[in-house]
C-alpha cells in the first residue's frame, strides 16, 4: 500500500501541530516542515493523502479555517468550485454541489448532499445553524459517493471531523471576540489526558449579537443571534491496536433569527395572481389573491347564502370586495433587504443532541474492523410574519364595525346570538380596537379554543411557523486490509432509523380566523344549530395546518471495494453497494374541512379538536361531523450503485485517474392535499451516472488539481406548490463542468489559493409542467382564474385559438353565476369579466376571479358557443388538467443553484516580527449569475456577486497567543443566494435568502 499506518501516524502529527491550508503541497515526500505539509482525509473510508486520492476532494485544516474565515457552514462555498449553499424556506438548506442540490421539499424528501460528523450520517442537522469550532477538519467530496458513503449522496458529501483528546499532553485553547452589531463570540477547549491510556477533551461556543435586520414599525432590530455549543470527546487506547472514541455535542439556539430575509414581488393589479412573472419588484403582493382576502371577501361571502329566513345581510360582515382595496396597498417594502417594516416579531428556537461511539480494532494479519454508532436528537420551532409587511387595517373596517353592530344587536337577536361570542373573539376591544388571530395552536382551535390561544395586534397579522421533533440513530460496521500484496479490500454495511415526531407548517392570518368565526356562526345559523349563551361555531380549523407526524424511515446498506494495484503506478477500484430504503407517514392538511372535505362546524369554548386521529374531545351534537383522519402513505425503494476507478501514478507528485461512478437518493411520499387536486402519492428516487477524469499535480511550489466530469442524470427531484403544499415531480438533466484547484508557495511565507470552475446543466428531456406564476402557459387564448371558492389558480383555454372566445366565455361563465343559475351557488358574487395584466406582465393570457369548476363543468356544452374550450389537453402522451395549469415543456432549462463560472482567490503573506509573526490575508470569491427556479427567466434570475474577506493576525512565539483583526463581506454585498416561489393561495410571492452583511472585529486568543 501507498501509506503505511506508521506513516500515517506521523502525518497526522505533523497536521495537528503545523498550519495547513485546503490544499497546501502534498508531496508524499514532504510531511511536516516549513516547505509543505500532507493532508490526510477519509474520503474512501481510509487515511490517505489528500493528493493521492482519485477524487475531487477539498480540505480545510483546522487552521485553514480561521486563516479563510470559514466559520459557517454558509461560508464553505466561497471558496470551493462549484458548490453553492443557501437557506430555504422551511427552516432548512441546500448545499448544491455540481448543479446537485435539494430541489425536493418535504419531510421524506431526502438530501442529496450527504452531510456527516466523523464519518456517520446526520438527519436533519442544525449544523447548518452554530458557528464552526474544535474542528480537526472539513472535507467535501464532489460527486456522486455511491458505495462507501451510499446513501442519497448524489451530488457529495460534506464531512466534519471533530478535534478528538491527545493523550500526549495537557492542551487548552480559548479565543474572545467582539464586533460590530454588538456580538460577543467566545470559544474553547480543554485536553486532559488521565494516565496512559485515557484523554478527554471539552470544547464549546457561545455567540451573542445584535440583528442585522431593522424593523421600522416598531425600532427592533431582528435576526439576532443567541446561540451555544458544547462537545465532550473520550479517547481511550487500551492497546496499541485498539482506539474507542466517545463524543457527546448539544448545540441551542433561542433568538429572533429570521427563516427568510426579504420577500419581492412584481405587484399584479388584478389581485388574480398576486405577482406577476416579468421581474422582482420591492413591492408586496395583491393582498386579494391570498386564502385569508378570498374566504373573507364579498364574492365569497355571497356565494355562501345566507342564514336561513334572514335578509341577505352577508356581505355587510364581509372584509371587502376582491375588487377594492387590500391590506397590502400602501405597504412599504424598503429597498434595502435587511430593513423590513413589520408588526410581528420573529422567534427561532433551535435545539440538537449528537452522541457517538467508534471502535477501531486491529485484528492481525493486516486486517482491521471499525464499528461505530451515532444517535441524534434534533427540535426546531420558528415563527415570523408570512410577508415581512405590516398591513393596513382600512379595507377590513366596514365589515369590522358591521360585527360589533351586529354583536350589539343592531341585526336582530338572532345574529347578535351567533355573532356576539365570535366578536368578543376576534375585537375584544372594539372595531377599533386590537384584531386577534389564532396562534400556531397544535390542537387547531385558536383564537376560539377555551384557552383562547391568541395573538393581538392594532393591524391585521398573518404568519406562519415551521417545526420539527425528530430522533434518528445509526449503526455502521466496517472491516478492511492492509495487505502488502496487490489486493486489499473494504466490507461493510449501515443500519439506520429516523422517526420524526411531527413536522407541522402553519399559516396563521386575521383573514383565516375572521371567516372561520363568521362563515361558522352563519352556518350554524343556516343549520338551525342552536348557539349557547356565551358559545357560537366556527369552521374548524380556523388556520392552515400542514402536518406529518409519525414518519418512519428504515434504510440499510451493503457495499464493498476491492483495490487492486496493477504495478506501483497502476490501481484498479471497483466498488458496488445495494441500498434499501423504507418510508411511511401520516398526514392532514385541514382548513375549514375535514379530510373528506366536509365542512366542520366547532363550538367556541372547545378545547381540542384532535385526539388521536379525529375529534373525540367533542360532545357531538346533531349536524356536527365526524372525526377528520389522517392520510397513511407508505413506500419502499431500492438501488444499486457502485463506481470503478483507474488512477495512474505517473510520478510520485502527479496523479492521473478516471472514474465512472453511479448515485442513488431515495424517492419519497407526496403529502396528502386538500380535496382540490390529485397528485401521485410517492415520487420517484433519483440516479446519476456520473463519468469524471482529474489530475491531481504537484510541481514544486505549485499544487494543481484539475477535474472534468459529465453527469448524466435520471429523475431529479423537483418541487412544485399545489393547493398550499409542496409535491415533487422527476425529471430527466445532464450536467457537465471543469474545476481547478491550485496553491501557490512561491517562498515559504507566501501561500496564494486559486479555485475556478464552470458548469452546464439542463433539463435533458421533454418534461411538461405548469409555471405558477403562469398558469396561462405563455397562451394568449388562455385565461388565469382565481378559484373564489378555494384561493387556488387555474386556467382555460380556446380549443380553437381564439382569444375573444375564451374571454366571452369566462365573462358568459361569470355571468350565470352572479345569477345563481350554478348549483350549490347563491347569487349576487358580482364577479366581472376578465382583464389584462398589463404591460410588461411577463403574462399573455387574461385574468378573471370566478369559480373553476363551473368553468369547467360548463365547456362541453356552453364552450362550443364560443368557438370550444379545453380544460384538458394530451401533451407528450400525458393528460394534463388545467386546474393545475396549462403546462410549458422545460426541456433546455437551468436547474436552480448552478452557476456558470466560480472563481476565488486568497492570498497571506506570514511577516516575521522577532520571535512573533504577523500574517495579513485577503480572500475574493465571485459566484456567476444563477438560477432559483427551473422555469428560469428573468424573474428566477439571481444575479452575480463578489464577496471579500480581510484579516490580520499577529501571531506570538511558539503561537502560544495571538491577536486578530477582521472584516468579512468588505463590499457590504448583499447578495441572493436563493428564491423561494409560494403558492398561488399566497400572492406567488418570491422569498429570497441572502449572505450576511458586513461584520468586522478584533479576537485575542491562547493556546498550549
Amino acid at each position: 500500500m501507498r501509506i503505511k499506518a506508521a506513516l500515517l501516524a506521523g502525518i497526522c502529527a505533523s497536521v495537528a501541530s503545523v498550519p495547513a491550508y485546503a490544499q497546501d503541497d502534498t508531496s508524499t515526500d514532504s510531511v511536516g516542515g516549513e516547505e509543505g505539509n500532507v493532508i490526510v482525509v477519509t474520503a474512501q473510508r481510509r487515511a490517505e493523502a489528500l493528493q493521492n486520492v482519485p477524487i475531487a476532494v477539498s480540505a480545510f485544516t483546522a487552521e485553514a479555517l480561521e486563516a479563510q474565515q470559514i466559520k459557517t457552514t454558509s461560508d464553505l462555498q466561497l471558496t470551493l468550485p462549484n458548490v453553492t449553499f443557501t437557506k430555504t424556506n422551511f427552516t432548512s438548506s441546500s448545499f448544491t454541489i455540481r448543479g446537485i442540490g435539494d430541489l425536493c421539499v418535504g419531510v421524506s424528501c431526502d438530501s442529496a448532499t450527504a452531510i456527516h460528523l466523523n464519518d456517520a450520517p446526520l438527519f436533519g442537522t442544525r449544523l447548518f445553524e452554530g458557528e464552526f469550532y474544535d474542528l480537526a477538519q472539513i472535507e467535501v467530496l464532489r460527486g456522486p459517493q455511491g458505495t462507501l458513503f451510499g446513501r442519497n449522496a448524489t451530488s457529495g458529501v460534506v464531512n466534519i471531523r471533530t478535534a478528538r483528546p491527545d493523550l500526549s499532553g495537557f492542551g487548552a485553547a480559548g479565543e474572545a471576540e467582539y464586533g460590530n452589531y454588538n456580538s460577543i463570540k467566545v470559544k474553547g477547549m480543554v485536553n486532559l489526558p488521565v494516565g496512559e491510556t485515557l484523554g478527554v477533551r471539552i470544547a464549546g461556543f457561545y455567540l451573542n449579537r445584535d440583528g442585522y435586520t431593522f424593523n421600522q414599525f416598531n425600532g427592533d432590530r431582528y435576526d439576532d443571534r443567541d446561540m451555544y455549543g458544547i462537545r465532550g470527546s473520550v479517547r481511550w487506547e487500551p492497546s496499541s491496536s485498539t482506539t474507542v472514541d466517545l463524543v457527546a455535542q448539544y448545540f441551542h439556539e433561542n433568538d429572533k433569527r429570521m427563516r427568510i430575509q426579504k420577500q419581492l414581488c412584481q405587484r399584479d393589479p388584478t389581485g388574480v395572481l398576486g405577482c406577476l412573472n416579468s421581474r422582482l419588484d420591492n413591492s408586496f403582493t395583491n393582498g386579494n389573491s391570498t386564502l385569508g382576502a378570498i374566504f373573507a371577501s364579498q364574492e365569497f361571502f355571497r356565494i355562501r347564502g345566507v342564514p336561513a329566513g334572514q335578509t341577505p345581510l352577508t356581505p355587510n360582515f364581509s372584509t371587502g370586495s376582491l375588487y377594492g382595496t387590500d391590506v397590502f396597498a400602501a405597504a412599504p417594502n424598503p429597498e434595502d433587504p435587511r430593513v423590513i417594516n413589520t408588526g410581528f416579531e420573529p422567534n427561532y428556537f433551535a435545539e440538537e443532541w449528537i452522541v457517538q461511539g467508534q471502535v477501531n480494532q486491529e485484528l492481525g494479519g493486516g486486517l482491521n474492523v471499525k464499528l461505530g454508532g451515532n444517535w441524534q436528537k434534533v427540535k426546531v420551532d420558528a415563527q415570523q410574519d408570512y410577508n415581512n409587511a405590516a398591513q393596513s387595517r382600512a379595507p377590513l373596517q366596514n365589515g369590522l364595525n358591521n360585527l360589533a353592530a351586529a354583536a350589539a344587536g343592531a341585526f336582530g337577536p338572532v345574529l347578535q346570538a351567533y355573532l356576539k361570542p365570535i366578536a368578543a373573539r376576534l375585537i375584544p376591544d372594539g372595531p377599533n380596537g386590537k384584531l386577534c388571530a389564532s396562534q400556531s395552536d397544535p390542537n387547531l382551535v385558536g383564537v376560539f379554543g377555551a384557552a383562547n390561544n391568541s395573538i393581538c395586534s392594532m393591524n391585521p397579522l398573518a404568519f406562519d411557523r415551521s417545526n420539527a421533533f425528530q430522533t434518528s440513530w445509526t449503526g455502521e460496521a466496517i472491516v478492511s486490509s492492509d495487505w502488502d500484496g496487490m489486493f486489499n479490500f473494504l466490507l461493510g454495511g449501515i443500519y439506520g432509523k429516523l422517526h420524526l415526531d411531527e413536522s407541522s407548517y402553519y399559516v396563521n392570518a386575521f383573514g383565516l380566523d375572521y371567516a372561520a368565526g363568521v362563515l361558522g356562526a352563519l352556518g350554524a345559523a343556516g343549520a338551525g344549530i342552536p348557539p349557547g349563551p356565551e358559545t357560537s361555531y366556527f369552521l374548524g380549523s380556523p388556520f392552515y395546518r400542514n402536518t406529518s407526524d409519525d414518519l418512519k424511515v428504515t434504510t440499510y446498506g451493503i457495499f464493498g471495494e476491492t483495490y487492486v494495484e496493477i504495478n506501483d503506478k497502476l490501481k484498479l477500484t471497483l466498488g458496488l453497494r445495494y441500498n434499501h430504503d423504507e418510508k411511511s407517514v401520516r398526514a392532514r392538511t385541514p382548513l375549514f374541512v375535514d379530510a373528506a372535505g366536509a365542512s366542520v362546524l366547532v363550538p367556541t369554548g372547545a378545547t381540542d379538536l384532535t385526539n388521536a386521529l379525529g375529534y373525540a374531545n367533542l360532545d357531538y351534537d346533531a349536524g356536527l361531523p365526524g372525526p377528520q383522519e389522517y392520510a397513511v402513505r407508505s413506500a419502499s425503494f431500492e438501488a444499486v450503485t457502485g463506481r470503478a476507478v483507474v488512477d495512474y501514478q505517473i510520478t510520485p507528485s502527479n496523479l492521473l485517474y478516471a472514474s465512472y461512478s453511479r448515485g442513488y437518493k431515495s424517492g419519497g411520499i407526496n403529502p396528502p392535499l386538500s380535496p382540490i387536486f390529485a397528485v401521485p402519492e410517492a415520487f420517484a428516487p433519483e440516479h446519476v451516472n456520473a463519468f469524471e477524469i482529474g489530475s491531481k499535480n504537484t510541481f514544486g511550489g505549485l499544487q494543481l488539481n484539475l477535474t472534468g466530469f459529465y453527469y448524466q442524470y435520471k429523475q431529479l427531484q423537483l418541487s412544485r406548490i399545489v393547493a398550499r403544499t409542496s409535491v415533487n415531480d422527476n425529471v430527466d438533466a445532464n450536467i457537465w463542468g471543469l474545476e481547478a484547484e491550485a496553491v501557490i508557495h512561491p517562498v515559504p511565507e507566501l501561500t496564494v489559493n486559486l479555485t475556478a470552475s464552470y458548469l452546464h446543466t439542463e433539463v435533458a428531456s421533454d418534461k411538461y409542467l405548469s409555471n405558477p406564476r403562469d398558469f396561462g402557459g405563455g397562451r394568449a387564448d388562455a385565461v388565469i382564474i382565481k378559484d373564489i371558492t378555494n384561493a387556488a389558480n387555474c386556467a382555460v383555454a380556446s380549443s380553437s385559438g381564439s382569444v375573444a372566445g375564451i374571454n366571452a366565455y369566462v365573462a358568459q361563465v361569470n355571468s350565470l353565476i352572479n345569477a345563481g343559475v350554478i348549483p350549490g351557488v347563491s347569487p349576487g358574487a358580482g364577479l366581472r369579466a376578465p382583464t389584462s395584466f398589463g404591460p410588461n406582465s411577463g403574462i399573455a393570457s387574461t385574468g378573471a376571479f370566478s369559480i373553476c369548476a363551473a368553468l369547467q363543468g360548463l365547456a362541453p356544452t356552453l364552450g362550443a358557443a364560443f368557438g370550444g374550450v379545453e380544460t384538458s389537453t394530451v401533451i407528450d402522451g400525458g393528460t394534463y388538467d388545467y386546474s393545475a395549469g396549462i403546462p410549458v415543456n422545460i426541456k433546455g432549462n437551468k436547474l436552480p443553484g448552478a452557476p456558470n463560472y466560480k472563481v476565488s482567490m486568497g492570498a497571506q503573506y506570514a511577516f516575521p516580527i522577532g520571535q512573533a509573526t504577523l500574517t495579513p490575508r485577503v480572500d475574493v470569491a465571485y459566484t456567476g449569475e444563477t438560477t432559483g427556479n427551473v422555469f428560469n427567466g428573468n424573474v428566477n434570475s439571481i444575479d452575480s456577486f463578489v464577496q471579500a474577506n480581510a484579516q490580520i493576525q499577529l501571531d506570538g512565539p511558539d503561537s502560544r497567543w495571538y491577536v486578530r483583526g477582521y472584516i468579512q463581506n468588505i463590499f457590504d454585498s448583499t447578495a441572493v443566494t436563493g428564491l423561494y416561489v409560494t403558492d398561488q393561495s399566497s400572492g406567488n410571492y418570491t422569498n429570497i435568502f441572502t449572505l450576511e452583511p458586513r461584520r468586522y472585529g478584533i479576537a485575542a486568543g491562547f493556546r498550549f
